[in-house]
C-alpha cells in the first residue's frame, strides 16, 4: 500500500485533505441522491436549498450564501436553469442584477428531497461526524471564521534574520 502523503504531511496539506474529504462526501451523497431518483448533482443541491431557505436571491447573494465564487455560482445556476429547476430574471431596479427563483419543478424537487433524500443524507453524515472526537461542525466553523478574521499570510511569523 502506498503511503498517504497528504495525510502524512498534516497541516501542510490540510486544504487538499479537506477538498479530498469533500469530494468523497459529495460522491457518496450523489449515490444517495441517485437512489432516491432526485435527478440532481450533489454539488447543485446546496443552491436549491439556499433559494428554498432564503427565498429569491441574486447570483451574488447566492454565491455568498453557498460560499462559492460568483463565476461558480453563475455556472451552477445556469445548469439548474437549463434543467428547468430555477428561473433567472432581471431585477426591476437594476437590469444587471439577476434574481434566481425556484420553478414549480424546482419546488417539487426540493420538497421531495426534504422528505426523502435530505434526511437520509443528514443522518448518515451526522453519524459519521459523531464517530470523530469533538464537534466537527464547530471545528469547521472555527476554521472558516479564523481564516476570514486573520488570513494565513498574516499568521506567518515574521522571518528572523539568521546570524551568519
Amino acid at each position: 500500500m502506498v503511503l498517504d502523503v497528504v495525510r502524512e504531511l498534516g497541516y501542510l496539506t490540510l486544504g487538499t485533505r479537506l477538498k479530498r474529504l469533500g469530494e468523497r462526501l459529495q460522491a457518496q451523497t450523489q449515490g444517495i441522491l441517485d437512489a432516491h431518483h432526485d435527478g440532481i448533482q450533489s454539488a447543485q443541491f446546496p443552491f436549491l436549498a439556499a433559494v428554498d431557505h432564503l427565498g429569491p436571491l441574486t447570483i451574488g447573494q447566492l454565491a455568498e450564501a453557498v460560499g462559492v465564487s460568483q463565476p461558480g455560482a453563475t455556472r451552477t445556476v445556469g445548469q439548474l436553469a437549463d434543467a428547468a429547476l430555477v428561473e433567472i430574471t432581471t431585477t426591476t431596479d437594476d437590469l444587471r442584477r439577476r434574481l434566481v427563483t425556484l420553478t414549480r419543478q424546482g419546488r417539487r424537487l426540493v420538497d421531495t428531497g426534504k422528505r426523502a433524500s435530505w434526511p437520509v443524507i443528514h443522518a448518515a453524515v451526522k453519524a459519521l461526524c459523531e464517530e470523530a472526537p469533538g464537534d466537527v461542525l464547530a471545528q469547521l466553523a472555527a476554521l472558516e471564521e479564523g481564516l476570514v478574521a486573520v488570513p494565513l499570510a498574516r499568521r506567518v511569523p515574521a522571518r528572523r534574520k539568521v546570524a551568519r
